[in-house]
């Protein structure tokens, strides 16, 4: 049977996802192990309060562990919309913390856009966990912080990057023909960096392509049936450009 596991942030958080996840029904892969956020109610802050152990979230940075600065506990918290079924499955609920580097001013109460709250004297932000993975609480939440990978940078390339969010119109299939072409386009410009520019360009954002090789001051001359276009002698993108065409070339040959 295929292994399968799950990872989500809040948006995951529904208990009918969660019981069909631990009850092992699905056919094709059985009990599926999860981490996903959950909601930091008030019930949660209680529970986080209560909390008695904390230890650091350590994260493999270049082969060796190092601490993060978040901490994690267990927290027991049964939800309400579970509370009164005694069949319910029972999961784990983690809590991180992490210390707010920068505190209210007196007298101000400091509004923020995430779970907050004051233990000890500091105050921290709070987010929750719910799994049934059985690994020790580090592992969980350094797992879950994996999910979004890169997506989240392509997402916020295909928007920024590449005028993805500026949809067209009011109509479905016109946005997702939008899509598609943005969608196309990072494509077709990751290929680009990865196999024809190369180096450090392969990280570099369309902003940064954009002023650094593609809008360059130049000159259109015309004459004896040719087109040039002439650009400043000496500049720095002259040689990326000669190599790219060369290398561009070589795909062509490549795939004929």
């Amino acid at each position: 049977m295929t292994k399968a596991y799950l990872r989500s942030d809040t948006a995951g958080y529904q208990h009918e996802l969660l019981k069909y996840c631990e009850k092992g029904t699905n056919e094709r892969f059985g009990r599926i192990e999860f981490a996903i956020g959950c909601d930091v109610t008030k019930e949660f802050k209680k529970a986080v309060f209560d909390a008695e152990e904390w230890k650091p979230v350590m994260k493999k940075i270049d082969g060796k562990w190092e601490v993060t600065g978040r901490e994690w506990a267990e927290v027991c918290f049964i939800p309400s919309e579970i509370a009164s079924n005694k069949n319910a499955p029972v999961y784990r609920y983690i809590a991180t913390r992490e210390p707010l580097n920068q505190e209210a001013l007196p007298g101000l109460q400091l509004a923020l856009p995430f779970p907050a709250m004051e233990m000890n004297t500091k105050n921290y932000t709070i987010f929750g966990i719910v799994t049934n993975r059985d690994l020790d609480g580090s592992e969980v939440v350094n797992w879950l912080y994996e999910r979004c990978g890169k997506s989240e940078e392509a997402h916020s390339v295909i928007k920024a990057d590449l005028a993805g969010r500026k949809l067209p119109s009011s109509d479905f299939g016109e946005n997702a023909a939008w899509w598609w072409i943005t969608t196309l386009a990072m494509n077709l410009n990751s290929a680009m960096k990865q196999l024809v520019l190369k180096g450090s360009w392969i990280h570099k954002r369309m902003k940064a392509i954009r002023f650094s090789l593609i809008n360059l001051p130049g000159r259109i001359m015309e004459g004896a049936h040719e087109m040039m276009i002439r650009i400043a002698q000496g500049h720095p993108s002259f040689g990326v450009l000669l190599r790219a065409r060369q290398r561009i070339m070589e795909l062509a040959h490549a795939s004929g």
